[in-house]
């Protein structure tokens, strides 16, 4: 190249940067129109958009690798332009449409254009078709939208806010300066490492619930069913998820010592975090080995150390022994979320080629430390034989209270030997449930008594200290669940008679109950409960030195289930049609 070549390769360079400015200073008017500008801007849209003349190379610039400049006017936005240099169909601010283009649209596809909902007063662009006119025409206006919300935003004062800024692209002019702003990050192996650890998310102090529970290695494996029956043996255990799941394995016999799942050390000997990301570790203690033969006799073993799956061959046929059948965590934690204590009780038999697929149980429950778990009387529905959970209500809107021991909340008076009712005060025995009663005992009476006194006595005798107001409905009713409990109905019975005295003689309690749920499987709840105080007539004078009065509490349990009614499901209604030529040409 020579150097009058020179001068013209200058002018070309410089006709180039002067379209490239231009371009730009196009491209910034539209972003200096305010939001509340009402005057439509679609020129200046047009000449940041302006097609290039086909056949001419794009020009690169210094702004070609930045985004676009955001446009705020309202006038000038246009979601649905997304052909360049095209009119797209049924797009009314498009400016690549002509009024020949909006004759034939059917409809406006976005009707108004509008900023941030979040303004309490914002333009908006309406466009619609005037299907009146010949040929129909596009109407379009700028109105005022008021925000009905008191939660909006008035004025803002950083308009830049409205829109992501342009990201600044390195080059070698601005690359020392963005090192001195991004100081922390640096290149080497080390740093690079130890950014990519601090960027995680924080992992909690302690145990949340439904956290996984983390091991030495990973996570606690808790093998259970997803997408079938198969065990999955990556699924983690949760905090404080009590599960118990069964699942089919799929194994080849003669490869049982090479599969980690069968093998109890695969259970027994991870370590569990106390807490997550900790370096303290909870070792899992064996706690029970139970020993399943092949005809299902059971045998307890000592534990003296890991028994590993063996394939033995006894004659003809070949068996594995040691296979873990069952897998039962227990896992004690505190209030903080730290767990304290694993244990593992393990079932391990005997498997032969008839008995596979083989199938497994696991079960994993947490208590918490320093407590006792309380027992309950059903789950949901009583148990025959179990103690009727009861209690009282102190005042109105309280919940139940309860006394600790389950066996002493509904009692009746307990018969002894001596059938002495002075003898046997205080001694009670619990109502159980399903079980009918009957228990008394005999009352002295001299020639003369305070009758008040004995009767005031005798009716202690029979409630006892503290009868129940409340019974629950099934054997694990919560206390705080006050509604769903069934209040006891308590009647006094007197005889009428003249210069009486009237003395409790027997205490009748009756309960209801029905069957609730499936027909499968049943539940027992009771529904009603009737207390009956049954007194008798006595004279407070008598001839004779003594009297006998036999005081008596029964307690009947009384089956108001009503008959099951066998239901069928409705026969589908097939509404099927023949098309109208089916049977042509012979119909």
């Amino acid at each position: 190249m020579g150097l009058l070549s020179l001068p013209r390769l200058l002018l070309v360079l410089l006709d180039c940067w002067v379209s490239v400015s231009a371009q730009t200073r196009a491209t910034l008017a539209v972003t200096t129109e305010g939001l509340n500008s009402t005057e439509p801007g679609p020129t200046t849209l047009r000449s940041a958009l302006s097609p290039r003349t086909p056949g001419t190379p794009r020009v690169p610039g210094p702004s070609s690798s930045l985004r676009p400049t955001p446009v705020t006017d309202v006038a000038a936005l246009c979601v649905c332009d997304l052909s360049p240099a095209q009119c797209d169909i049924n797009c009314c601010c498009d400016p690549d449409c002509s009024s020949v283009d909006f004759s034939v649209f059917s409809d406006c596809s976005i009707p108004v254009v509008m900023g941030d909902s979040q303004f309490c007063s914002q333009k908006a662009a309406i466009y619609s078709l005037d299907f009146t006119a010949n040929p129909p025409q596009r109407v379009f206006k700028v109105v005022d939208r008021v925000n009905p919300s008191i939660f909006c935003i008035r004025i803002t004062n950083y308009k830049p806010a409205l829109s992501f800024i342009n990201p600044e692209v390195p080059d070698e002019n601005n690359f020392d300066e963005l090192m001195k702003t991004f100081d922390g990050f640096s290149w080497n192996a080390e740093s690079d490492a130890s950014f990519t650890g601090e960027s995680d998310a924080p992992s909690p102090a302690n145990y949340e619930y439904g956290v996984h529970l983390q091991t030495s290695d990973s996570f606690l494996r808790f093998p259970s069913p997803l997408t079938s029956s198969l065990c999955t043996d990556n699924n983690p255990a949760a905090f404080l998820v009590n599960q118990a799941v069964k699942c089919t394995r799929r194994i080849n016999l003669e490869q049982c010592e090479k599969i980690e799942a069968l093998s109890m050390a695969y259970y027994s000997s991870p370590k569990i975090m106390r807490v997550p990301n900790s370096e303290m570790k909870v070792p899992i203690t064996v706690q029970s080995i139970v020993i399943q033969s092949l005809n299902k006799t059971l045998t307890r073993l000592e534990y003296a150390g890991v028994l590993e799956p063996a394939l033995v061959k006894v004659g003809a046929v070949q068996i594995c022994t040691n296979i873990v059948l069952e897998v039962k965590y227990r896992l004690t934690y505190t209030a903080a979320g730290e767990v304290t204590r694993a244990a593992v009780s393990l079932l391990l038999g005997v498997v032969s080629s008839a008995l596979l697929p083989l199938q497994q149980k696991f079960e994993i429950h947490f208590t918490e430390q320093n407590t006792k778990p309380v027992p309950l009387s059903g789950n949901p529905g009583y148990v025959v034989g179990l103690p009727v959970a009861a209690g009282f209500q102190p005042y109105k809107g309280s919940g139940i209270i309860q006394t600790m021991n389950r066996y002493g909340q509904f009692t009746i008076l307990r018969s002894t030997a001596e059938e002495d009712c002075l003898a046997t005060e205080g001694i009670r025995t619990p109502v159980l449930f399903g079980y009918n009663m009957r228990t008394g005992c005999k009352l002295r009476l001299t020639g003369a008594f305070p009758c008040p006194l004995v009767a005031e006595k005798v009716k202690r005798l029979l409630t006892g200290h503290g009868f129940p107001d409340y019974v629950a409905p099934f054997g694990n009713s919560q206390a705080q669940d006050v509604l769903d409990w069934v209040p006891i109905r308590f009647i006094t019975q007197e005889s009428h008679g003249k210069e009486s005295c009237q003395l409790p003689v027997a205490l009748v309690i009756e309960v209801k109950w029905t069957k609730y749920g499936s027909l499968l499987n049943p539940q027992a709840k009771i529904v009603n409960v009737t207390t009956s105080l049954i007194s008798s007539s006595f004279p407070e004078t008598n001839s004779g030195n003594e009297r006998t009065v036999l005081i008596s509490t029964t307690v009947t349990f009384v089956d108001v289930s009503a008959p099951a009614e066998a239901g069928f499901r409705a026969q589908p209604i097939i509404n099927a049609r023949l098309p109208f030529n089916f049977f042509f040409p012979f119909v």
